[in-house]
């Protein structure tokens, strides 16, 4: 698995989201800006990423996930 696959599922799924992946193999690091993320707290913006690469986890393409979830509002007060 590569990180621009990675990028591009994310990208797609969260409907235009801006997405960075760092690492590869199974191992990634996941910054991810959406207004989609507007009202949930962390745990449900982690589980709505997940919905969408657990089937990746599962086929082991995916073993380590970490991830940082902002709103727009959220990227920009904190200067990103």
């Amino acid at each position: 698995m590569q990180a621009n696959d990675v990028k591009q599922l994310l990208q797609e799924q969260l409907g235009g989201a801006d997405v960075l992946v760092e690492g590869e193999g199974c191992d990634f690091r996941l910054t991810i800006v959406s207004g989609q993320f507007e009202g949930l707290s962390a745990v449900k913006r982690q589980q709505l990423v997940y919905g969408h690469l657990n089937h990746l986890i599962a086929d082991g393409s995916i073993h380590a996930v970490t991830m940082t979830t902002l709103t727009p509002a959220e990227q920009q007060a904190a200067g990103q």
